[in-house]
């Protein structure tokens, strides 16, 4: 018996649709991108870079507020991937984040955390909902096109003067013809 069965395949099929479907209806790259800018941003100021035998501890007096920063815009990620209805707050504070974070975080993470964050932050701004696919009615035997038979299959809103339908009626849609004392002027009552 195979490591790999028809059950398994299906299994796999079926949760990687799941996913599809979850990650479509929220701003998924947006999210991912903004946490991924806020690890290299909390990660360079504590992080000693090996040379050879010389270490480069890149320390900083506003480490704090690095791993302050780093850890709220992996939040701000998180919250934009369960949260999709905060996700205008979420997109404006990660960009006012990453800003911050150049003159307090070794230039936003050597701007690595700063260019993620912002590109996040700008999706997840302009990230909307998508409108759900409506059903098309369906056609019966008896129907032509999917209108019913009596139906005006013509649709332009205002018929040809020409029209033997339309001669002596007014064309006017507004109200305001001088027939009804309307001289496009209204009273106040």
């Amino acid at each position: 018996m195979s490591a790999e069965t028809p059950a398994a395949a299906g299994q796999f099929t079926r949760r990687r649709l799941q996913f599809r479907a979850w990650r479509g209806a929220r701003p998924f790259w947006a999210g991912l991108f903004v946490m991924l800018g806020g690890l290299p941003i909390a990660y360079f100021p504590y992080a000693n870079l090996q040379i050879g035998h010389l270490t480069l501890a890149m320390a900083t007096t506003a480490g704090a507020g690095s791993l302050i920063i780093g850890v709220l815009l992996v939040v701000l990620g998180v919250s934009l991937w369960f949260q999709k209805h905060v996700r205008f707050f979420a997109g404006v504070a990660a960009i006012l984040l990453a800003l911050v974070s150049i003159p307090v975080s070794n230039l936003g993470g050597f701007l690595i955390g700063f260019l993620l964050s912002l590109v996040g932050g700008a999706m997840a701004v302009s990230w909307a909902p998508g409108a759900p696919p409506e059903q098309e009615p369906g056609t019966a035997a008896g129907e032509r096109g999917g209108s019913p038979e009596g139906a005006d299959t013509d649709t332009t809103l205002l018929k040809q003067a020409d029209d033997p339908a339309t001669v002596g009626e007014p064309n006017d849609l507004s109200g305001t013809s001088p027939a009804n004392g309307a001289n496009g002027r209204h009273s106040a009552g």
